[in-house]
């Protein structure tokens, strides 16, 4: 886990998904007027530089983001997700990418309160490095995120978001995933909750979201986006999901919108393909 960085990642398809689905969230929260507030547990540095080695030496940032960089036909949360991405990018070539904690500080509000927490030494420090001064709106720990989310909830403001996506190279990731979650709807049974997960031949992996399904949600929406046939023995990722607990209303909509267009655009086969599931718990309410 303290090895990972996701420099060598940064701009990916599953980045392409994962903040796709951010952007929005957080544009439904701030719908309204009420301060929130948003934990992300595993933050990483905050920003890439894509001409740096690390990207270079993977280059997927060109299977992702740079695939959409210069087109002109995306659909509406596609360009939300863009012009966020923009604003890090002076002219017209991509340079940068935005991790998690710097697209949260963007769109979130003053009176929001956000929580950023990395364990990996050098990029928690990048990331102190990044919110110099930002305090007590931003809050960066070097800490165990699955512990910071427990230290965290529920948030004075009763209004909240929580990221989770762990690098799953700990195998024990899938299960404290599952458990992280459980717990954060016994201590804050009302908020947004997202969790990215990695598309490999793995049987954990293969089974992280029927038990987030079995977690005790009253609502969830689960995307997923693969680019590619699966890779033998898990050697690859072919693609990733994101499973998001009490979604917006409007959420499903717009991934209706953008998961056909990212499967066209960002395929690397044809076994490339999306899906979209949800599930709402019926009113036992008596008229």
């Amino acid at each position: 886990m303290l090895s990972y960085r996701h420099s060598y990642h940064a701009g990916n398809h599953a980045d392409v998904l994962k903040h796709t689905v951010l952007i929005h969230c957080l544009g439904y929260m701030n719908s309204k007027e009420k301060p929130y507030a948003v934990i992300d547990t595993h933050a990483g540095a905050g920003i890439y530089s894509l001409e740096a080695e690390h990207a270079e030496r993977t280059g997927e940032y060109k299977n992702g983001v740079a695939r959409l960089w210069g087109r002109k036909d995306a659909p509406a949360p596609l360009i939300a997700y863009l012009a966020t991405v923009r604003k890090l990018n002076l002219g017209e070539k991509l340079r940068r990418y935005p991790g998690s904690p710097w697209l949260i500080s963007q769109l979130a509000r003053e009176d929001d309160r956000l929580r950023f927490c990395e364990m990996h030494s050098t990029d928690a420090a990048l990331l102190r490095r990044e919110f110099k001064g930002k305090a007590p709106r931003v809050i960066v720990e070097q800490c165990d995120g699955f512990e910071g989310l427990k230290a965290a909830l529920p948030p004075v403001s009763r209004r909240g978001m929580v990221l989770i996506d762990p690098s799953y190279e700990m195998k024990n990731d899938y299960t404290r995933v599952v458990v992280a979650v459980k717990d954060a709807l016994k201590r804050f049974a009302t908020g947004m909750i997202l969790v990215w997960h990695p598309c490999i031949a793995s049987l954990d992996a293969n089974q992280l979201p029927e038990r987030l399904k079995k977690a005790g949600a009253n609502s969830w929406l689960h995307a997923q986006l693969k680019v590619c046939a699966p890779f033998p023995q898990g050697r690859g990722m072919h693609g990733s999901g994101m499973f998001i607990i009490n979604p917006p209303w409007t959420l499903e909509a717009k991934l209706n919108e953008a998961l056909p267009y990212l499967t066209e655009i960002l395929a690397l086969d044809e076994r490339a393909a999306w899906s979209l599931n949800k599930f709402e718990q019926a009113s036992t309410a008596s008229s």
